[in-house]
């Protein structure tokens, strides 16, 4: 009796460990699910509302363009619409957004008809129908590589290639009404392909819009460069890539007329690195601040050492707060030299070298450098926010054809 009992104890001690495993990893599905389920939303949530408005925006430009030609018509209509459908659903669909929503699809649709996903799947005409649950749920097993089980006899992915094109709309709904205001096209492109690439925020988008990030970067290559800008975005190859005419360092709070030493400017930027970093680009790590470097026991200190790991090489900085000089240009070279020789591994692209000043004469920086450097530069630095209108001046003088 008090074997059976013994194994009658066994087998229910076995059952419950079996259960509790079960229990754990039936709860640690539901986690993984509900977990999924969440991302999933918030990764779509701005997407689902992006698509929406575009189609609504398409559907008021169909509707003014079936012959309708009184005049304020459009007008009156948004005017109508805006006020049964606030009714009916709340904020979001004043007079105003609508008005937005007609403006992106106007902007927006030639992009969408011409991209081959639209032309293999008439999304300009069905995707606004599907539901959005599906669209949710397919997106995210798209993601995961997963073929979903059907949903009300269709399957999942037939209806996101249906109505859920990948890539067309990457930004939130509030980055488009931002990009809206931008006139110039280019310029616009150039924007949401960096805020997307760079996953910037709102706020981000405005920094890099207000400090004029597209024309700065355009006054440092030439016409061929600055079309690639509004086609593939600030694609870094080789170290001139990462330059900026001028650098904006609004986010340090020096004034310019202030009497400031360049201890005091490398300690501000210390002090706000990730605005700075921001700033230089893509890619950049900061390493050490005064870093030395000793030569025949004489001790020299590079302001900041920073590693592009796009570029696989070192990047130093030196500041200056006058006039740009050659010894200041040999001491960046020497500065280099000794990075290449003694401090980068083979496999690493050679150093590059910046001297950030408040001003410099082409004619001497490119007198003193190599006819084909292409390791140290010169960049100008600004502490109040440039205008954009002299700078598209510099744009136009510069890229004269």
């Amino acid at each position: 009796m008090k074997r059976v009992h013994h194994r009658g104890t066994e087998n229910t001690e076995k059952k419950k460990v079996m259960n509790k495993k079960h229990s754990t990893t039936l709860l640690n599905q539901i986690r993984e699910l509900i977990a999924d389920a969440r991302s999933t939303v918030v990764r779509n949530i701005d997407f689902v509302q992006v698509w929406t408005n575009f189609h609504i925006g398409r559907m008021i430009v169909e509707d003014e363009q079936k012959g309708v030609q009184r005049a304020g018509y459009s007008e009156q209509l948004i005017k109508q619409l805006a006020g049964k459908l606030t009714l009916e659903f709340g904020k979001g669909f004043g007079a105003r957004n609508l008005a937005y929503m007609r403006q992106f699809f106007l902007l927006y649709n030639e992009r969408i008809l011409q991209s081959p996903v639209a032309k293999s799947s008439s999304i300009a005409r069905n995707s606004i129908r599907q539901s959005l649950v599906a669209k949710s749920i397919g997106t995210h097993c798209k993601e995961r590589g997963q073929v979903t089980a059907e949903n009300n006899g269709e399957n999942t992915k037939s209806l996101i290639s249906k109505s859920c094109p990948p890539g067309i709309f990457t930004l939130s709904w509030t980055h488009y009404l931002f990009l809206m205001s931008i006139d110039d096209q280019n310029e616009r492109s150039f924007y949401e392909i960096e805020a997307t690439s760079q996953h910037w925020s709102v706020r981000e988008l405005k920094r890099q819009f207000n400090t004029s990030l597209y024309e700065r970067l355009a006054l440092s290559r030439n016409k061929s460069k600055v079309k690639e800008l509004a086609k593939r975005g600030h694609i870094i190859e080789k170290p001139e890539d990462t330059l900026k005419q001028p650098y904006v360092l609004e986010f340090l709070g020096l004034d310019e007329k202030e009497e400031y030493t360049e201890t005091e400017l490398e300690t501000e930027i210390i002090n706000k690195i990730e605005h700075f970093l921001l700033e230089l680009g893509k890619g950049f790590l900061f390493e050490a601040r005064q870093k030395r470097i000793t030569i025949k026991e004489k001790h020299f200190h590079v302001d900041l050492v920073f590693y592009n790991r796009l570029l696989r090489c070192y990047v130093l900085i030196d500041l200056r707060i006058g006039e740009l000089t050659h010894q200041d240009i040999g001491q960046m070279q020497m500065y280099v030299n000794h990075f290449d020789r003694n401090v980068k591994l083979p496999e690493e692209n050679p150093t590059a070298g910046i001297i950030l000043c408040k001003n410099h004469e082409q004619a001497i920086v490119e007198m003193t450098l190599p006819e084909n450097n292409h390791q140290i530069f010169a960049g100008k630095y600004r502490l109040l926010i440039p205008s954009k209108a002299q700078l598209r001046k510099q744009i136009e003088s510069v890229h004269i054809s």
